[in-house]
């Protein structure tokens, strides 16, 4: 196991080393943009939960209006939510906004395979089940962002997240991230929800042992 820890941090280090190298000059771009379309700062900051319950905050790109979380849906979102700029919707759209947490990656903070990052709110309602997607690090992507993103419910979001945290290794991490660009930048399916809304987590109870081991 410490071995394969050591291959998959040696990986998103060099990964996320020459990713943040090759996408300087477009990060400046996407920068001067937001900061064109809207006031506010380019970077959106949260506090998230990570592996083992440590609490860090990823980079994003700042895809809605300053303040959004006291406004409107709160933590959720929905396709024609006017809190989302004109530069954001297109950033959201792409993928785009997620990609400054390569610089978590590089920290150690994250990996580029792994669950989403977590709210702590979420965190607190999660039961014994739920608590299992926190033993591996958060991902840019992950085993549930392949396999429908926001159009999947809570409770099959963790089911994936959970199945990943117990089978993960090199070959799958892999897999995942070439079926990203499939997933994210071709079909372009899942950044909303059904219905054009995300779905909000209320603690939904996914049974014990029941996990996602489809492909």
């Amino acid at each position: 196991m410490r071995g394969r820890l050591f291959l998959k941090r040696a990986l998103d280090f060099a990964a996320s080393l020459i990713g943040l190298i090759l996408l300087a000059v477009p990060f400046a771009l996407i920068a001067l943009a937001i900061k064109l379309d809207s006031k506010g700062p380019v970077f959106f900051r949260q506090e998230r939960v990570g592996r083992q319950g440590r609490i860090f905050r990823p980079w994003k790109f700042r895809t809605m209006v300053e303040g959004a979380v006291e406004q409107g849906l709160g933590y959720n979102v929905a396709e024609d939510d006017p809190r989302i700029t004109r530069v954001g919707r297109f950033l959201r759209e792409w993928g785009l906004d997620e990609l400054p947490q390569l610089i978590n990656v590089l920290r150690g903070e994250m990996s580029l395979v792994g669950p989403r990052p977590t709210l702590k709110y979420q965190v607190e309602r999660y039961n014994e089940f739920q608590r299992r997607r926190l033993s591996v690090k958060p991902g840019i992507t992950g085993w549930a962002l392949i396999h429908g993103r926001n159009l999947l419910s809570w409770e099959e979001r963790i089911k994936y997240d959970v199945w990943y945290a117990e089978h993960w290794s090199l070959p799958l991490d892999l897999w995942i991230l070439l079926k990203t660009v499939w997933v994210v930048l071709i079909k372009r399916e899942g950044v909303y929800g059904p219905g054009g809304i995300n779905e909000d987590f209320t603690g939904t109870l996914p049974k014990m042992g029941d996990t996602k081991q489809d492909g």
